[in-house]
This record gives C-alpha cells, structure tokens and sequence, in this order.
C-alpha cells in the first residue's frame, strides 16, 4: 500500500469538503465543488475502500463489533459513533485522519487514541 498517496488523497478530500462548506448553496460554484468532491471520494473508494474496510472491519470486531462498518469515507472527518461495551455510556466515536493515515477512538471531548495506523 502506497502510504503516502493514501494520505494525500484523504487530505484533498478534507480540503475540497472545507472548500465547499465555506461557501452558500446559492453561489454558483457550489454544484461544480460538490461534484468534484464526489469524484475524489469515488476515486478513493475505488483506489483504498477496500484496504480501509479491513481495517475498520479489524477495529469494530475487537471494539464494537454490534455496530455496522461503514463505508471508510464515512469516518472521515466528524467520525462515526459507535458503541463500546467497555467504554458503556460514553460518546464514543471512530475517526478517520490524515498525516499519517490512521484510525482514531474518540471518548467524549477529551480523550483520543490512535488504535491503527496505515502501513
């Protein structure tokens, strides 16, 4: 797996999402940004979903395995909040990040621990 590209394509992603998020649904370059965005997340499905998947697929048997994995680009940025039989009554949440490419659990506001990095 080509690392490096990996992570440049995640980062073009979150960088086109801030791009569109600072402009209105009214401004005429809104349609075009969206699609582009919606052609460099189909391209990194394509390229990395599978690799990725496994790796989510690996994190929710040992953490949460009654939550569903998503597709990767749905943890992108926000995360995704799972529940951790563990970690009972508490936000918790699956975040994937950039710079290195990696897989963090998010407790609360606080606390955030990296549980895979890309390799």
């Amino acid at each position: 797996m080509d690392v490096k590209a990996l992570d440049k394509a995640l980062q073009e992603i979150l960088k086109k999402r801030e791009e569109l998020a600072k402009i209105d649904y009214n401004n005429p370059k809104y349609d075009d940004l969206e699609e582009q965005l919606h052609d460099l997340e189909d391209d990194f499905h394509d390229e990395y979903g599978e690799y990725l998947e496994e790796a989510f697929q690996k994190v929710h048997d040992d953490l949460c395995p009654d939550n569903d994995v998503l597709m990767p680009i749905a943890y992108l940025g926000k995360g995704v909040p799972v529940e951790i039989d563990k970690l009972a009554g508490k936000d918790t949440k699956l975040i994937l990040a950039p710079a290195p490419t990696r897989i963090v659990l998010a407790v609360g506001k606080d606390k955030q621990e990296v549980i895979w990095t890309a390799k």
